[in-house]
């Protein structure tokens, strides 16, 4: 299967549904010609997923097929559409099963999806993932009420906690952390919510701490630390020393004092965020798309857009990579010399 093609009227009508940002303006005479969709797996509206996509998105749409004065060039004839989800392990599966052309998927899960282990060792392998672009880090967050007296992970015993939906990254993470220390969802009052409405629990008094797996700021943490005080739990010691030796995808990491205005600086863990597709989408496409992104035009609107996506970088494109990289994108890398300059990435599982 290739890129889904769409006729310009189904075009009008499925990215306005899926994004609520394009109206009919914004194809002009597009109307009359065939387009193709792109969609961008993304999570919930208030992680860092959504509004990065967003961006990347608009950096390589092009549906008007032409570019003119300092208007961000894309690929003739493509309109990419971020699309909220439930996360990493929920892109997975849709890529995989042809539901959606792409989607931002953590490193780890990208890499269990791809050699059927961890998380995926049920479902079994999914072999036929591929890797667009490493993108940047994302940092585990643990958000707890100021007033709730929790101060390490240990300390969430008992306590009423969020782990995000069946299907995120998120979920996933927050389980690997709970079992370094001792804790099960037994030992939880465990809830399965989205960031969004888990925050608005833990500002209205009936949560007291959640998580969330997310470039930083996070837009929803943001906005608790607007309407409650709030603390971030470090997330250390030698439990999580011997968790990282295990777990080559994992960091020990930090987030800054002053990221959400009055926390202090918080020891964390971290993973990379990475685009990934599917083996049978067109290599053209891809070639089009990674020519798109690392345009100076993007770079501006990366820059400009958002804190994250000042950290995607063409140099660390290839950073991390644990599972094949598409066609498309192998010629990209190899054309500009970045695989020549990084030979693990041709060396990526097949």
């Amino acid at each position: 299967m290739k890129v889904v093609h769409w006729t310009a009227a189904a075009l009008l009508v499925a990215a306005a549904c899926m994004t609520g940002a394009w109206g009919l303006g914004a194809f002009g005479t597009a109307a009359a010609q065939d387009l193709s969709l792109f969609r961008i797996g993304t999570g919930g509206i208030g992680g860092t997923y959504y509004p990065i996509a967003g961006l990347v998105a608009q950096a390589i749409s092009n549906p008007s097929g032409s570019c003119e004065g300092d208007e961000v060039c894309g690929v003739p004839g493509l309109v990419a559409v971020a699309q909220s989800s439930s996360g990493s392990v929920a892109n997975v599966k849709d890529i995989a099963a042809g539901r959606i052309e792409s989607g931002f998927v953590q490193s780890d899960v990208a890499f269990w999806a791809y050699s059927g282990t961890n998380a995926f060792q049920e479902e079994g392998r999914q072999g036929n993932l591929r890797a667009i672009a490493n993108l940047y880090p994302e940092s585990f967050h643990i958000v707890v009420r100021r007033d709730s007296g929790i101060e390490s992970v240990a300390g969430l015993l008992g306590k009423r906690v969020a782990l995000d939906e069946v299907g995120s990254g998120t979920l996933v993470g927050a389980q690997l952390v709970l079992s370094t220390f001792g804790l099960t969802e037994d030992t939880i009052d465990v809830a399965y919510l989205k960031s969004d409405d888990a925050i608005e629990k833990l500002v209205a008094g009936e949560l007291d701490a959640f998580f969330l797996i997310a470039g930083y700021p996070a837009k929803v943490i943001q906005w608790a630390n607007e309407n409650t005080a709030i603390s971030l739990v470090p997330i250390t010691g030698a439990e999580i020393d011997a968790l990282v030796e295990g777990n080559p995808f994992l960091h020990i990491d930090k987030i800054p004092a002053g990221v959400y205005h009055g926390v202090s600086e918080v020891k964390t863990l971290s993973v990379a965020a990475q685009w990934i597709t599917r083996d049978d989408v067109s290599a053209e496409t891809v070639y089009g798309i990674l020519q798109s992104l690392w345009r100076s035009d993007a770079r501006r609107l990366l820059d400009r857009g958002h804190a994250k996506g000042r950290v995607i970088r063409l140099e660390t494109a290839l950073e991390g990579i644990g599972i094949p990289l598409h066609e498309g994108a192998l010629r990209f890398y190899r054309e500009i010399g970045l695989i020549r300059r990084s030979g693990s990435a041709s060396r990526a599982p097949s």
